[in-house]
């Protein structure tokens, strides 16, 4: 397996670059996440690639973090989703935005992406949901502080209690699952909280 290519980069497309590396130009697809992220023609990059193979076809993809490409390997391991559909997904949502929309539930905005629909979305749910719990390696800030030993990833992902209430109250207030689940994630968080102790401390980070 090729695990990434580190060269120049040459072009950019729709969907589409390509990479010169030992004198080889090679064409990678990248989600629409990854094409707002690159930088300028000319400049070196290196680019963690996933190569599918089909009878018919061999596709490189590609992803400018590790984590990230593992997320695609995951997706295209949930039946229905194949390549294509794992890079639609993808570039609906940020890989961060699609844990937190798995860990949260948020089969609304995984169906967002182009010809993912409702039942699609909620296997993916259904098959991700414990294995993208742990958020800690992909957030940055207050998302990957420690609560009380654990991420807030593992906090949100296992939401009980006030947190799952305090989740409630915010999609009630009109946020969509994967906004409220960030916000109450942010929460640093101690035995001693309500819910609506959590509600308010999650609408300041929104707010902010």
């Amino acid at each position: 397996m090729i695990q990434y290519i580190h060269g120049t980069l040459c072009e950019i497309s729709d969907g589409m670059i390509i990479v010169e590396a030992g004198g080889i130009g090679y064409g990678i697809n990248v989600p629409a996440s990854v094409i707002g992220e690159l930088p300028a023609v000319g400049t070196e990059v290196r680019i963690y690639t996933y190569y599918s193979v089909k009878e018919d076809s061999q596709s490189l993809f590609g992803f400018l973090y590790k984590e990230d490409r593992e997320m695609f390997v995951q997706l295209i391991g949930v039946n229905g989703i194949g390549p294509k559909g794992a890079l639609a997904i993808l570039s609906a949502l940020r890989p961060d935005d699609l844990r937190m929309a798995i860990i949260t539930g948020d089969a609304k905005a995984i169906s967002s992406a182009q010809g993912i629909g409702k039942k699609t979305a909620e296997r993916v749910i259904l098959d991700l949901k414990d294995k993208v719990g742990d958020l800690s390696a992909g957030y940055s800030g207050s998302l990957a502080a420690d609560l009380g030993g654990r991420s807030a990833g593992s906090a949100v992902s296992a939401a009980s209690g006030p947190m799952a209430e305090a989740i409630d109250a915010l999609t009630t207030l009109g946020y969509s699952r994967m906004e409220a689940g960030r916000a109450v994630g942010a929460v640093v968080l101690n035995e001693d909280m309500t819910t609506e102790d959590i509600l308010r401390a999650a609408l300041k980070t929104i707010r902010l």
